[in-house]
């Protein structure tokens, strides 16, 4: 199955917005394209959060804690990095890029 529609933009966010969200990301985008999906992504940091226009985004997919009120769902994604918990994310992430 493939979304349908506008692709779906993922932003990534890690403390530095550098290392995990870059393993997250790679795993992420891996797992969907297996599953026929397609979704554009970017990377910040958490800090750099609230500069952000979360208007280009659709999901927020986080190894840290986001600090700040957003519009748009985040996914707690932690458990791709401790690899305890992982696939639950990527369907939950699975789940969002097919709405």
């Amino acid at each position: 199955m493939s979304n349908s529609g506008k692709k779906k933009n993922i932003l990534f966010v890690c403390a530095t917005g550098i290392a995990t969200s870059t393993v997250v990301a790679e795993k992420t985008m891996e797992f969907l394209q297996n599953h026929g999906l397609d979704a554009n992504y970017t990377q910040t940091n958490v800090a750099s959060l609230p500069e952000y226009d979360l208007h280009d985004a659709d999901l927020i997919v986080a190894t840290t804690n986001v600090p700040y009120k957003t519009e748009i769902p985040v996914i707690k994604a932690l458990p791709l990095i401790t690899g305890i918990g992982g696939e639950k994310v990527l369907e939950e992430i699975k789940k969002q890029i097919e709405e």
